[in-house]
């Protein structure tokens, strides 16, 4: 009897196929599950038929531990204990995504969790202590996960084609799996990249989807302001907010992207290229923040695709972030809850010193708000 392979995106009953297969998987069988990388043979390892058969496909590394599969970001946890503050920014940033974390577990951490789960410790952790985790990226994969109690561990099978496996799997894996979920060809048609997290550090161990540029960027926290023309209100904000974050985090201004921490500002309707307002410029100085280099630039898809928060000064610059990027809703939001911060152009130094006060005051709330204004080190 051929294995049974579903067409998983067309099926008018995705809910009961997803189901079937998680049902599969909890009996100990094996599933070939899509991800946004390669086709994996998914197990779950409180299974000893998963185990061996597992074993079985993974040929001259079969005593190696397996790469488990997390339905959320948040599940890494229950494996890890407590993360670095890098640990913890990597969840954020790079999952659901096409990466594999390789964290450091305490012995006591380890030994607590293998008794808990009623998993060998050598089929979770390295002889180093280690444990490779992954949440992909891709909405088969997910949904099967979310629905399966236990560890799940995936092996690749078929390869990083740019075609859906399926055909081949079919008769290669003839006796072997239960079911095989086709959603067609990969996203990135290539292996996920894996890197090892030690500390405040990390080392990319195998090359895939991303190269160091790419993590580099995704694991910076990027804040944007927003404004009219990016020569008053919104380079103010971004100055002052630089300054709020270099000083709190204990180093120069000049120094604060040394830290992962990018702070930028955009106009809706800006001419690029001009200066900043002398008023605001002086404004700020007297905070010990620096406006002088300031050039205006207009706000662009990009820029908010690469914002990890987005702060307007009013809600007409909200709306046309979001008529850009719609799915951007989650981060846009007003700096000043109560309404729009008024443009100061053609004001006087006064209005700008008054303004540049109630920035700091708005900044301060919107960056704690969201957790981004670390606390000062002594």
């Amino acid at each position: 009897m051929s294995v049974p392979v579903i067409s998983i995106l067309a099926a008018p009953d995705f809910e009961h196929q997803v189901g079937r297969a998680a049902e599969a998987l909890g009996q100990g069988k094996l599933v070939v599950l899509p991800t946004e990388t390669v086709y994996g043979a998914a197990g779950v390892l409180t299974q000893p038929a998963s185990l061996q058969q597992l074993r079985s496909l993974r040929g001259s590394a079969a005593d190696a531990p397996f790469t488990i599969h997390l339905a959320t970001p948040e599940a890494a946890r229950q494996y890890t204990g407590d993360l670095s503050d890098l640990g913890n920014r990597m969840l954020k940033k790079l999952w659901p995504g096409p990466v594999g974390l390789v964290f450091d577990v305490p012995a006591e951490r380890r030994a607590a969790v293998s008794r808990e789960l009623g998993v060998a410790e050598p089929d979770l952790y390295g002889t180093d202590g280690s444990i490779t985790l992954r949440c992909p990226d891709e909405v088969v994969a997910q949904a099967v996960l979310g629905k399966v109690a236990g560890p799940v561990a995936l092996t690749a099978v078929g390869g990083a084609s740019s075609q859906s496996p399926a055909a081949g799997l079919a008769s290669d894996l003839d006796g072997r799996v239960a079911l095989i979920l086709d959603a067609g060809p990969t996203r990135y048609h290539q292996p996920s990249t894996i890197i090892r997290v030690n500390g405040d550090g990390y080392q990319i161990v195998r090359k895939g989807v991303y190269d160091e540029r790419i993590i580099e960027r995704l694991l910076r926290t990027t804040i944007l302001f927003v404004c009219s023309g990016n020569t008053c209100r919104s380079p103010m904000a971004e100055a002052i907010a630089r300054h709020l974050l270099a000083d709190a985090s204990g180093v120069a201004d000049a120094d604060l992207d040394k830290k992962g921490i990018s702070v930028l500002s955009a106009g809706a309707f800006a001419s690029p290229g001009m200066r900043a307002t002398p008023q605001g410029v002086e404004a700020v100085r007297a905070m010990g923040a620096d406006l002088t280099q300031h050039r205006s630039r207009q706000l662009t898809p990009e820029l908010i695709h690469q914002a990890d928060a987005i702060f307007t000064m009013g809600r007409g610059h909200a709306m046309a972030a979001l008529s850009m990027v719609p799915s951007a809703k989650q981060k846009v939001t007003t700096l000043d809850p109560t309404g729009d911060i008024e443009d100061p152009i053609g004001g006087s130094l006064e209005l700008y010193r008054d303004l540049a006060g109630e920035l700091r005051r708005l900044i301060e709330n919107r960056l704690k708000e969201r957790d981004l204004l670390p606390e000062r080190r002594p």
